[in-house]
């Protein structure tokens, strides 16, 4: 029989179970997945801890992964049993041996782009790739400030950015993890726990403050983004590691210039078939010609995954991360 991580209710990363399942059966328009790697992302820990609800338990988390297709249901139309696949937008289910999954959901994987590198860039790639070119349309004058630069999404989002022209700031923990974030692409890493974020934003700026900022953090980073913002600038809220943000008061942005502030989602933004087709296409081509880096810091067994979910909660974590299976 496969095996999966199981929840059964909401908790700490000891929720996590490996167990037996019973064999699943694709339905209609699914394919059966035989995964090879499963993505790590900060929404599988608000899966796990009920800050975002499911809708049923025993449940199986997880939103990206790679595999083979093992079997196809009735009415499937693209793929055919040992073709390579990846997807990035869910449904959860992905941290099991085998899952079904509709295959509009799915994406071949090009040969060339390595088990690894897809599990490790299929979510994250595709929120880079909403942020930057659809949400706020990144452009060669503009700058932004991109907060947890040496995360899975934050070194995508710096490489991304320089790819399209911008001037990249980035917040760090630590010397490590700045060099890391300068090597991909972030032009000026800020040590926040040693500097004033605010006040290195103003200098590099020349007072001007940035034109979006793109933050995964939440409460703790709340008003330093909202203060490094120019007039009209656009805070994109897209994460809350630290907890949720307090209440928006629309009478703060119009006092600090008019400015925009968003909450988008990547399911939102990926919902459309041709949209999410559209954002693979121009994640895999970057991938292939360079363009971008992905940046596997770490991985794990998928059996060990309660270890993988501490540590990221931790910050312990650079880059992306994978939990391998098998």
């Amino acid at each position: 029989m496969p095996k999966a991580i199981v929840l059964t209710e909401p908790g700490g990363p000891e929720k996590l179970v490996w167990k037996e399942i019973p064999m699943p059966e694709p339905g209609k328009g699914e394919l059966l997945i035989r995964q090879k790697a499963v993505g790590l992302n900060f929404i599988d820990i608000y899966h796990r801890t009920g800050f975002y609800k499911l809708p049923s338990y025993p449940a199986i988390i997880g939103m990206e992964g790679v595999g083979i297709v093992e079997k196809t249901g009735p009415e499937c139309q693209y793929f055919k049993i040992g073709d390579r696949v990846a997807y990035g937008v869910g449904p959860i289910g992905a941290y099991a041996e085998l899952r079904p999954i509709p295959e509009l959901k799915v994406v071949k994987l090009p040969d060339v782009i390595a088990t690894e590198i897809a599990a490790a860039s299929m979510l994250k790639g595709l929120t880079a790739h909403f942020l930057l070119r659809r949400t706020f349309m990144v452009a060669e004058n503009h700058t932004i400030l991109v907060h947890a630069a040496a995360g899975g999404v934050g070194l995508l989002l710096c490489q991304w950015a320089k790819q399209l022209g911008a001037k990249v700031i980035g917040t760090v923990g630590s010397e490590e993890k700045a060099a890391l974030a300068k090597e991909n692409g972030c032009d000026f890493p800020i040590l926040y726990k040693k500097e004033n974020v605010v006040s290195r934003v103003k200098e590099i700026t020349n007072g001007q403050g940035v034109h979006a900022v793109y933050d995964s953090v939440g409460k703790d980073t709340y008003t330093i983004s909202l203060d490094c913002l120019m007039k009209f600038g656009i805070f994109i809220s897209y994460g809350q590691a630290s907890g949720p943000l307090p209440l928006i008061d629309s009478q703060e942005l119009m006092r600090r210039g008019s400015l925009f502030f968003t909450r988008p989602t990547l399911m939102d933004y990926k919902a459309d078939h041709q949209e999410y087709l559209m954002g693979c296409a121009e994640l895999f081509d970057l991938i292939i010609k360079g363009g971008i880096k992905v940046n596997v810091g770490q991985s794990y067994y998928l059996s060990d995954a309660a270890s993988a979910h501490r540590d990221l909660e931790a910050g312990k974590t650079k880059g992306s991360t994978i939990l391998v299976v098998g």
